[in-house]
């Protein structure tokens, strides 16, 4: 997965697939995907409880797309060789789940250590000066555009200035996550992201396909 392959990169969120079908859903977009986005909640960082270690294992073994896990946990440390172990290949975990800046350098460490990209994300209510200090070793920076927890949520167009922030100062993949369709796609690709995540509205559009190319060209 680079980002010079396609000008913006899409990567549907699996909370919004038929879990009752699971691996047709993946192995029908696979292809044409640039990546598969897990969101992972535990019933206290965010008020919903979705998914573990065992799912990613399990899509791991049907898809040839990198996995972007999201977590949306109290204690991403804890639990984050588990879900490299399962085959995540890109981890992300929130600025505000940790206790202090040592936590989150040794969160990047431990990532970083098993081969694998790293990124940091924020709630709508969280400056993006709270990653500032660790821009450098971060592979993804994730704004959410919704506050995390549901899907479905309207997106927030008070979060495009500080994609924008991000913009100036991050080279890496600047992914946005709450409310993506084609035209709240266009505003987040013209505030700078280049990484799109999208649930609802992939996965419950009559042509996928067209979907997802409407994420990438508006």
């Amino acid at each position: 997965m680079e980002k010079g392959n396609n000008p913006v990169l899409v990567a549907p969120s699996l909370l919004s697939a038929d879990f009752s079908c699971l691996e047709r859903e993946v192995r029908g977009l696979d292809a044409v995907v640039d990546a598969w986005h897990v969101d992972v909640m535990d019933g206290h960082f965010v008020p919903n409880i979705t998914l573990g270690p065992f799912i990613v294992r399990a899509v791991r073994s049907v898809v040839t797309r990198p996995l972007d896990v999201h977590l949306m946990i109290g204690e991403p440390i804890k639990y984050a060789r588990e879900f490299l172990s399962a085959g995540a290949d890109i981890l992300t975990a929130h600025v505000e789940a940790f206790g202090n800046e040592g936590e989150v350098k040794e969160f990047i460490a431990l990532v970083k250590e098993m081969g694998r990209k790293v990124g940091l994300s924020l709630k709508p209510a969280t400056p993006p000066e709270a990653l500032e200090g660790y821009l450098a070793d971060l592979d993804m920076v994730l704004v959410m555009t919704v506050e995390p927890g549901f899907g479905g949520q309207r997106f927030r167009e008070d979060q495009l200035p500080k994609i924008g922030w991000f913009a100036q100062r991050f080279s890496g993949y600047l992914a946005v996550d709450g409310g993506i369709n084609a035209e709240t796609a266009r505003l987040v690709r013209e505030a700078g992201a280049n990484f799109l995540v999208a649930g609802s509205y992939v996965f419950s559009a009559r042509d996928r396909l067209k979907a997802i190319a409407s994420l990438r060209e508006g």
